[in-house]
């Protein structure tokens, strides 16, 4: 298969992934032939390495959670006339093994020897080390 890359992303406002299913799905106006897409300002320079079968993963309470593959992107022309992106997802949300991720302005690439492995359906997504722990070492940069 020919190389891809990710992007990586905080959900900002979400607290769980069942809150980020709810706003795609129900709450966002953000749907486009029963696609939700999410607007950001940049355009991925790596576009073609993107749509070669990357995914975004989403932040969610300062861990990666999940993802989603991104199947497009759409030109999106505000009301300010400023273009942006618009990328189109799967809306299938698969759930990750939890790793702890610091805050960060916008997207940003992900490789996919980096990206956290999907869980299966039914497996826990507890991390071996408790929260408190876990989150006290990401800060020190141990892990």
């Amino acid at each position: 298969m020919d190389k891809h890359v990710n992007l990586i992303k905080l959900s900002v406002g979400t607290e769980s992934i069942e809150d980020l299913e709810t706003w795609q799905r129900q709450r966002s106006k953000q749907i486009k032939d029963g696609k939700y897409y999410h607007i950001t300002r940049m355009w991925p320079k790596r576009e073609a390495e993107v749509l070669n079968g990357g995914s975004i993963y989403w932040v969610i309470k300062g861990e990666v959670q999940a993802r989603q593959r991104i199947l497009g992107f759409d030109e999106k022309i505000g009301s300010d006339g400023i273009r942006r992106c618009g990328i189109v997802l799967d809306p299938e949300i698969v759930r990750v093994s939890p790793a702890l991720r610091r805050p960060f302005q916008g997207w940003r690439y992900l490789d996919p020897a980096d990206a956290p492995r999907d869980l299966r359906k039914g497996e826990a997504g507890d991390t071996a080390l408790p929260t408190e722990l876990d989150r006290a070492l990401a800060e020190i940069g141990v892990i």
